[in-house]
Protein backbone atom coordinates (compact mmCIF):
# COMPACT_ATOMS: atom_id res chain seq x y z
CA UNK A 1 0.00 0.00 0.00
CA UNK A 2 1.25 3.21 -1.28
CA UNK A 3 1.67 6.53 1.09
CA UNK A 4 -1.21 8.36 -0.61
CA UNK A 5 -3.65 5.04 0.94
CA UNK A 6 -2.78 6.13 4.01
CA UNK A 7 -6.76 7.52 5.69
CA UNK A 8 -6.98 8.93 9.30
CA UNK A 9 -10.08 8.35 10.91
CA UNK A 10 -11.55 11.28 12.88
CA UNK A 11 -14.45 9.90 14.61
CA UNK A 12 -16.41 12.23 17.05
CA UNK A 13 -19.81 12.63 18.69
CA UNK A 14 -21.42 16.75 19.07
CA UNK A 15 -24.26 18.20 20.88
CA UNK A 16 -23.63 21.61 20.32
CA UNK A 17 -21.51 21.75 17.26
CA UNK A 18 -17.74 22.79 19.63
CA UNK A 19 -16.29 19.13 19.42
CA UNK A 20 -17.37 19.29 15.84
CA UNK A 21 -15.94 22.37 14.96
CA UNK A 22 -12.81 20.99 16.99
CA UNK A 23 -12.95 17.59 14.79
CA UNK A 24 -12.74 19.99 11.46
CA UNK A 25 -9.31 21.30 12.69
CA UNK A 26 -8.48 17.76 13.56
CA UNK A 27 -9.19 16.81 9.87
CA UNK A 28 -7.24 20.15 8.52
CA UNK A 29 -4.13 19.46 10.23
CA UNK A 30 -4.34 15.42 8.98
CA UNK A 31 -4.98 17.16 5.78
CA UNK A 32 -1.60 19.55 5.66
CA UNK A 33 0.41 15.68 5.06
CA UNK A 34 1.41 14.67 2.11
CA UNK A 35 -0.31 11.70 0.65
CA UNK A 36 -3.06 11.62 3.83
CA UNK A 37 -6.34 11.38 3.78
CA UNK A 38 -8.74 12.67 6.81
CA UNK A 39 -11.91 11.11 7.14
CA UNK A 40 -14.78 12.38 9.45
CA UNK A 41 -17.21 10.58 10.98
CA UNK A 42 -20.05 10.86 13.65
CA UNK A 43 -20.51 8.09 16.40
CA UNK A 44 -24.34 6.88 16.52
CA UNK A 45 -26.28 9.11 18.99
CA UNK A 46 -28.36 7.80 21.50
CA UNK A 47 -30.92 10.68 21.92
CA UNK A 48 -34.35 10.30 21.20
CA UNK A 49 -35.25 11.49 18.23
CA UNK A 50 -38.12 13.64 19.97
CA UNK A 51 -36.08 14.94 22.46
CA UNK A 52 -33.23 16.14 20.03
CA UNK A 53 -36.72 17.73 17.85
CA UNK A 54 -37.88 19.62 21.12
CA UNK A 55 -34.01 21.28 21.34
CA UNK A 56 -34.02 24.37 18.61
CA UNK A 57 -30.18 23.93 19.09
CA UNK A 58 -29.17 20.31 19.10
CA UNK A 59 -31.66 19.85 16.18
CA UNK A 60 -29.92 22.62 14.24
CA UNK A 61 -26.28 21.27 14.66
CA UNK A 62 -27.91 17.73 14.04
CA UNK A 63 -28.70 19.02 10.80
CA UNK A 64 -25.74 20.60 10.04
CA UNK A 65 -23.95 17.98 10.33
CA UNK A 66 -25.62 15.89 8.28
CA UNK A 67 -23.28 15.66 5.31
CA UNK A 68 -21.01 13.64 8.08
CA UNK A 69 -21.55 9.47 7.71
CA UNK A 70 -22.21 7.58 10.63
CA UNK A 71 -19.43 5.81 11.76
CA UNK A 72 -19.35 2.23 12.12
CA UNK A 73 -16.76 -0.27 13.72
CA UNK A 74 -15.59 -1.29 10.34
CA UNK A 75 -14.09 2.07 9.54
CA UNK A 76 -11.36 1.76 12.26
CA UNK A 77 -10.07 -1.85 10.86
CA UNK A 78 -9.84 0.14 7.66
CA UNK A 79 -8.07 3.16 9.10
CA UNK A 80 -4.62 3.48 9.45
CA UNK A 81 -4.80 6.07 12.16
CA UNK A 82 -7.79 6.86 14.51
CA UNK A 83 -8.38 10.25 16.24
CA UNK A 84 -11.15 10.33 19.28
CA UNK A 85 -13.43 13.59 19.47
CA UNK A 86 -16.14 13.75 22.43
CA UNK A 87 -17.28 16.16 24.58
CA UNK A 88 -16.79 16.02 28.57
CA UNK A 89 -18.90 14.40 30.93
CA UNK A 90 -18.56 14.69 34.35
CA UNK A 91 -14.55 14.44 34.19
CA UNK A 92 -15.31 11.37 31.17
CA UNK A 93 -16.13 10.33 27.19
CA UNK A 94 -19.90 10.89 26.58
CA UNK A 95 -21.85 8.02 26.23
CA UNK A 96 -22.54 7.90 22.37
CA UNK A 97 -18.87 7.80 22.24
CA UNK A 98 -18.44 5.09 25.22
CA UNK A 99 -21.28 3.02 23.49
CA UNK A 100 -19.18 3.07 20.26
CA UNK A 101 -15.91 1.90 21.48
CA UNK A 102 -17.54 -0.89 23.40
CA UNK A 103 -18.47 -2.34 20.34
CA UNK A 104 -15.25 -3.00 19.72
CA UNK A 105 -14.45 -6.46 21.15
CA UNK A 106 -13.95 -8.16 17.64
CA UNK A 107 -11.58 -5.65 16.92
CA UNK A 108 -9.82 -6.71 19.60
CA UNK A 109 -9.87 -10.01 19.57
CA UNK A 110 -8.49 -10.13 16.23
CA UNK A 111 -5.85 -7.39 17.04
CA UNK A 112 -7.08 -5.20 13.88
CA UNK A 113 -5.97 -1.60 15.71
CA UNK A 114 -2.82 -3.13 17.27
CA UNK A 115 0.46 -0.52 15.99
CA UNK A 116 -2.41 2.15 14.62
CA UNK A 117 -1.72 5.77 15.80
CA UNK A 118 -4.06 7.31 18.14
CA UNK A 119 -5.00 10.60 19.42
CA UNK A 120 -7.76 12.32 21.77
CA UNK A 121 -9.59 15.89 21.60
CA UNK A 122 -12.55 17.01 23.52
CA UNK A 123 -14.51 19.80 24.69
CA UNK A 124 -15.28 21.13 28.66
CA UNK A 125 -18.21 23.34 29.89
CA UNK A 126 -15.66 25.12 32.31
CA UNK A 127 -12.06 25.53 32.79
CA UNK A 128 -11.52 22.61 35.47
CA UNK A 129 -14.47 20.57 33.96
CA UNK A 130 -12.29 17.71 33.12
CA UNK A 131 -10.44 18.03 29.77
CA UNK A 132 -7.28 15.70 30.97
CA UNK A 133 -9.37 13.46 32.82
CA UNK A 134 -11.78 12.42 30.23
CA UNK A 135 -8.46 12.46 27.56
CA UNK A 136 -6.63 9.98 29.34
CA UNK A 137 -9.08 8.07 30.35
CA UNK A 138 -10.29 7.89 26.60
CA UNK A 139 -6.82 6.58 26.00
CA UNK A 140 -7.40 3.35 28.29
CA UNK A 141 -9.28 0.94 25.32
CA UNK A 142 -7.54 2.31 22.94
CA UNK A 143 -4.31 1.40 25.01
CA UNK A 144 -6.04 -2.42 25.18
CA UNK A 145 -6.46 -2.15 21.33
CA UNK A 146 -2.56 -1.81 21.73
CA UNK A 147 -2.87 1.51 19.89
CA UNK A 148 0.33 4.51 19.95
CA UNK A 149 -1.12 7.29 21.76
CA UNK A 150 -0.19 10.56 20.30
CA UNK A 151 -0.16 13.63 21.91
CA UNK A 152 0.74 17.34 21.48
CA UNK A 153 4.38 17.92 22.67
CA UNK A 154 5.75 21.54 23.81
CA UNK A 155 7.00 21.95 20.11
CA UNK A 156 3.55 23.47 19.49
CA UNK A 157 4.21 26.55 21.01
CA UNK A 158 0.70 27.26 21.74
CA UNK A 159 0.59 25.21 24.52
CA UNK A 160 3.09 27.56 26.73
CA UNK A 161 0.66 30.23 26.00
CA UNK A 162 -0.64 31.53 29.61
CA UNK A 163 -4.12 32.81 28.20
CA UNK A 164 -7.62 31.18 28.86
CA UNK A 165 -8.12 28.14 26.47
CA UNK A 166 -7.46 24.61 26.31
CA UNK A 167 -5.30 22.12 24.66
CA UNK A 168 -2.37 19.65 26.77
CA UNK A 169 0.36 17.28 26.15
CA UNK A 170 -2.28 14.99 26.13
CA UNK A 171 -4.65 16.42 23.11
CA UNK A 172 -6.24 18.72 22.26
CA UNK A 173 -9.61 21.26 24.07
CA UNK A 174 -11.97 23.65 24.23
CA UNK A 175 -13.31 25.34 26.60
CA UNK A 176 -16.91 26.48 25.39
CA UNK A 177 -19.10 27.84 28.56
CA UNK A 178 -21.28 26.34 30.81
CA UNK A 179 -24.05 26.43 27.74
CA UNK A 180 -21.87 25.85 25.30
CA UNK A 181 -22.27 29.07 23.86
CA UNK A 182 -19.11 29.91 23.64
CA UNK A 183 -16.68 28.16 20.33
CA UNK A 184 -13.08 27.01 20.18
CA UNK A 185 -10.93 29.88 20.11
CA UNK A 186 -8.11 30.31 17.12
CA UNK A 187 -5.75 28.91 19.86
CA UNK A 188 -7.31 25.93 20.21
CA UNK A 189 -8.32 25.38 16.35
CA UNK A 190 -4.57 25.48 15.97
CA UNK A 191 -3.65 22.75 18.45
CA UNK A 192 -6.38 20.68 17.01
CA UNK A 193 -5.08 20.98 13.95
CA UNK A 194 -1.08 20.25 15.59
CA UNK A 195 -2.75 16.65 16.48
CA UNK A 196 -4.30 15.72 13.33
CA UNK A 197 -0.84 16.74 11.54
CA UNK A 198 1.19 14.54 14.13
CA UNK A 199 -0.86 11.49 14.11
CA UNK A 200 -0.76 11.78 10.39
CA UNK A 201 2.80 12.00 10.64
CA UNK A 202 2.96 9.13 12.90
CA UNK A 203 0.88 7.19 10.56
CA UNK A 204 3.40 7.76 7.53
CA UNK A 205 6.68 6.85 9.23
CA UNK A 206 5.12 3.60 10.91
CA UNK A 207 4.31 2.75 7.18
CA UNK A 208 7.21 3.59 6.10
Amino acid sequence: MSDRDLKILIVFYSMYGNTARLARAVAEGVGEVEGVKPVLRQVPELIPQHTIDSNPRIKAVKESLRDIPVANVNDLAEADGVIFGTPTRFGNMCSQMKQFIDQTGSLWLEGRLEGKPAGVFTSTSTLHGGQETTIISTMIPLLHHGMIIVGVPYSESRLLDMDFGGGSPYGASAVVGPESEMHPTERDLAIAKTLGRRVAEVAKKLRN
